[in-house]
């Protein structure tokens, strides 16, 4: 294999690599006998099609079908591209939440904990965020990947990260078999050990789910410590509905900025809300070039909506140390246009799906 692919594929976030250049060389890498990994390499000749010479860009990704079922079972070594040698550095293994069945598990190497890191650190401080500031966490963190991502952007803006971890699997458990008053007693539990990081100390950066900000609207010693000190608000892992935002942005936190951020395991990284909407629009998430491309498309015939129609989330990611095309995410979204130099489409007002495969979804505190 020529060196030009790999080269393509060392590129940073905002190095202005054409999406479709390094599609075609991450077709090269990930299927090339020298550099594939053992899953992709053995995947191939089931596949239909050559992806080395049909897959052409962005848009041809769609000619995979979705595989992320198979990540279920998939040993996690065989994940690795061999391209790296031995003395690769696998960093971390995440795995989806379960919501839908058996977690769905992905490597994270250290190349891509750099290259997400800088996007979502240029991200955050577009929205003016805070830098030197300490900041409080308030999601799971392994086997789950936000948590991650919320300390390393901490540390990028160079604050310590206090964090609260929490186990949502466990409380979609409990909902799941009506012991209601278990998962309220869990979540009680979160909101101590945040009250208590709260009251002592100076937290410039809260970032938790939207069950537990709207939990912690209920309690006036934390309100009033999180609109007296706290800075900027940011909120992700489970979905924020317009209403919602609106008030906890005009209402609840009126003076603290709201930052949404939208991700999940199958990205390996999260998206953070576009720049410039005020809570009565939209709330609009771009992809991330070239690595994250999203499509919203009906749900039975896979084509596209049209703009400002919702329709089902599909994500790819696509990146020297990973390659997980067309995935069917449990998300729905209304189709919006890409801001400037983005693949693919953006996504806005998020929702889950509310049934997969006839089971209810739920969301619990995540």
């Amino acid at each position: 294999m020529s060196p030009e692919p790999a080269a393509v594929l060392d590129a940073g976030p905002f190095d202005g690599v054409d999406p479709d250049e390094f599609v075609r060389a991450a077709m090269h890498w990930h299927f090339d006998a020298e550099t594939g990994s053992r899953y992709w390499l053995e995947r191939a000749g089931r596949l239909g099609f050559d992806p080395r010479h049909d897959v052409r860009g962005v848009a041809d990704l769609a000619f995979f079908p979705d595989l992320a079922d198979e990540l279920r079972e998939v040993p996690v070594t065989d994940l690795v591209p061999r391209g790296y040698g031995g003395g690769v550095r696998l960093v971390n293994v995440f795995d989806s939440g379960g919501t839908t069945g058996a977690p769905k598990r992905v490597v994270q190497l250290d190349d891509w904990v750099a290259h997400s890191t800088a996007h979502v650190d240029r991200r955050l401080r577009a929205h003016g965020l805070p830098t030197g500031t300490s900041w409080l966490t308030v999601a799971p963190t392994g086997p789950h990947l936000v948590g991650d991502v919320l300390q390393r952007a901490a540390r990028s803006l160079g604050g310590p990260a206090l964090s609260v971890d929490m186990d949502p699997r466990w409380v979609r458990r409990l909902i799941a078999a009506g012991r209601a008053e278990e998962a309220e007693a869990y979540t009680d539990h979160l909101v101590e050990q945040c009250r208590r990081i709260l009251a002592t100390q100076d937290i410039g950066v809260l970032a938790a789910t939207t069950p537990l900000l709207e939990r912690f609207a209920r309690e006036d010693d934390l309100l009033e410590r999180i609109n007296g000190t706290v800075r900027a608000i940011v909120w992700g892992g489970t979905h924020m509905d317009p209403d919602t935002r609106h008030l906890l942005a005009t209402d609840v936190f009126p003076d603290t900025p709201l930052i949404g951020m939208y991700g999940n395991t199958m990205m390996l990284t999260a998206l953070l809300e576009r720049v410039g909407p005020g809570p009565d629009e939209p709330c609009v998430f771009d992809p991330v070039s070239p690595y994250v491309f999203l499509s919203v498309v009906a749900p039975g015939t896979r084509q596209p909506v049209a703009f400002g129609e919702r329709g089902q989330v599909i994500v790819s990611h696509v990146s020297k140390s990973m390659l997980i095309p067309n995935n069917a995410e449990r998300d729905t979204a209304l189709r919006v246009r890409p801001s400037g130099g983005q693949a693919g489409d953006a996504v806005a007002d998020v929702a889950p799906v509310p049934t997969v495969e006839g089971a209810r979804v739920i969301e619990g505190v995540y």
